[in-house]
């Protein structure tokens, strides 16, 4: 997708995105929602002096859309600028994330999102290994 605050990429995470970055690392749960999800990506840059970078970007997320159990190689961080979600960690309890609400998601924590009525606009950061890719489907 992509909420940032300890859970959702999808949300958007939750999110893998479209352009360079979805080239590499779109899984298969995310790609398949095209449809449902606008994808914007803002920003891709080295970490200086390490293997990191960061990529951040924009997810509009249609009503009634589940993202999909995915994981991320670093980091996701978010801020659910419209609508809400409900961000799914496993081993952590649901949270309901609204507009002004933020999140993260720990490194290779499985979770997944799913949005309400009205949707969900978020903006999501990822730091990950260069080379890896942004996102991976979890079983």
């Amino acid at each position: 997708m992509l909420k940032f605050t300890s859970s959702m990429y999808a949300v958007l995470a939750v999110l893998a995105w479209t352009g360079p970055v979805a080239a590499q690392q779109s899984p298969p749960a995310v790609a398949s929602q095209t449809q449902t999800i606008k994808r914007t990506p803002l920003q891709r840059f080295d970490v200086p002096g390490t293997a990191y970078e960061t990529v951040i970007g924009i997810a509009e997320i249609a009503p009634g859309v589940s993202i999909g159990r995915h994981t991320h190689p670093g980091p996701e961080s978010g801020y659910v600028m419209e609508g809400g979600f409900e961000l799914l960690i496993d081993g952590e309890p649901p949270r309901l994330l609204k507009a002004g609400d933020s999140y993260k998601v720990p490194a290779r924590a499985v979770h997944n999102a799913k949005t309400g009525s009205a949707g969900a606009k978020v903006i999501a950061t990822y730091v990950v290994e260069k080379g890896q890719p942004l996102a991976s489907e979890a079983k």
